[in-house]
């Protein structure tokens, strides 16, 4: 019975709140799938499958609200070491939902991004990832970023090589070389850094999570479960987001 009214009150529209402040991109450590699955005695996968719902409902939070670019964390690069039927059940719901949910990306005008090292994702997962970006690349309004077998720290390697291949090769000064030189060379230069970050589950770290994009983000951590994050929680995170004063290092700005 407690179980049936829980679920019956995380269904019914929130409002949407009067913010002082939208961020323009926000980041999500999507965390707690495990343990919301063995609280309830549950196989961890039924923990993904419902946060995938999740998914959904934040999707539709960031459009009402006016959050032009929401990226996921959704697998990374040491997620690899998870038990393989764990590691497979993931893949195949991502395909899924890919899948299920296109249509409605596309009809949202939602264009979908990926960032990590797609190339270790199976063929399938690829492919579709694949196509869904080539058919949300035009006339969209808002952007998700999927960050896949992504690490951090890997990311900006990769930068400081290409960087360095450059300076070899006679392209590049090193005496030049920039913060805005470092940010061009990762995976998606073109996208604002993230002014909002969540993590849900309650804990306290980045794991190696753009480290770099969110040197100046605000933190929002919620000991939410990501399966039991939905429109009203997201919409939590905002308000918290527009009472702050942003510093940047000097003077609080309004």
């Amino acid at each position: 019975m407690t179980i049936g009214v829980k679920l019956e009150t995380r269904n019914l529209k929130p409002e949407i709140p009067k913010l002082e402040k939208v961020p323009e991109h926000v980041a999500v450590i999507m965390d707690g799938n495990g343990r919301w699955a063995n609280e309830r005695g549950l196989p961890r996968l039924k923990g993904h499958e419902e946060g995938a719902q999740s998914v959904l409902a934040v999707l539709k939070a960031a459009k009402e609200s006016g959050v032009n670019y929401l990226t996921l964390y959704a697998f990374s690069t040491e997620n690899w070491n998870r038990p393989k039927d764990e590691v497979d059940g993931l893949m195949t719901l991502l395909a899924t939902f890919m899948q299920k949910h296109a249509r409605e990306l596309l009809k949202n005008k939602i264009r979908l991004r990926v960032m990590g090292e797609v190339d270790r994702l199976p063929k399938a997962v690829q492919a579709g990832l694949i196509k869904l970006m080539k058919q949300s690349e035009k006339g969209y309004e808002r952007t998700l970023i999927v960050a896949l077998s992504y690490g951090s720290r890997k990311e900006i390697a990769e930068s400081a090589k290409a960087i360095a291949r450059k300076a070899a090769a006679g392209e590049l000064d090193p005496e030049t070389v920039t913060e805005e030189t470092v940010a061009q060379h990762l995976y998606l230069p073109d996208v604002p850094d993230p002014e909002l970050m969540i993590r849900t589950s309650g804990e306290l770290r980045l794991s190696n999570f753009l480290l770099w994009q969110l040197s100046y983000a605000e933190l929002y951590v919620t000991e939410t479960y990501w399966p039991d994050f939905r429109e009203k929680e997201f919409f939590q995170a905002l308000e918290s987001f527009g009472k702050r004063g942003r510093r940047f290092g000097g003077v609080v700005t309004q």
